[in-house]
């Protein structure tokens, strides 16, 4: 049986793979610890904002015929959509953590 504080340390580090999934870049172990929890999700929506925001323009430019780029629009656009079921999937994952701890008995 996982302990509260071995749960926590289990989705901080789930998380800081999201993390480095979304931003693309190799994360120092002290990065994640001295940075918040809630700061990094901030960035990590963001992140995943940014990525729907470009594949949109990708999108919008290939449906207007300002480019020719179908492939790089739809990888862009599956790229955003699976940033965002992995941040789905991580809401889920914190929510059941959150979950267990409320059903533990004092």
């Amino acid at each position: 049986m996982m302990t509260p504080i071995d749960t926590q340390q289990s989705l901080l580090a789930q998380f800081a793979d999201l993390k480095q999934i979304a931003s693309n870049e190799v994360i120092a172990p002290s990065a994640v610890q001295d940075s918040s929890f809630s700061s990094d999700f901030t960035h990590v929506i963001r992140g995943i904002n940014a990525e729907q925001n470009a594949a949109s323009e990708l999108m919008a430019a290939v449906d207007a015929g300002r480019s020719d780029d179908l492939v790089g629009a739809m990888v862009a656009s599956q790229k955003a959509s699976l940033s965002f079921e992995m941040l789905l999937q991580m809401r889920n994952k914190v929510m059941n953590g959150i979950d267990d701890i409320m059903r533990m008995s004092l």
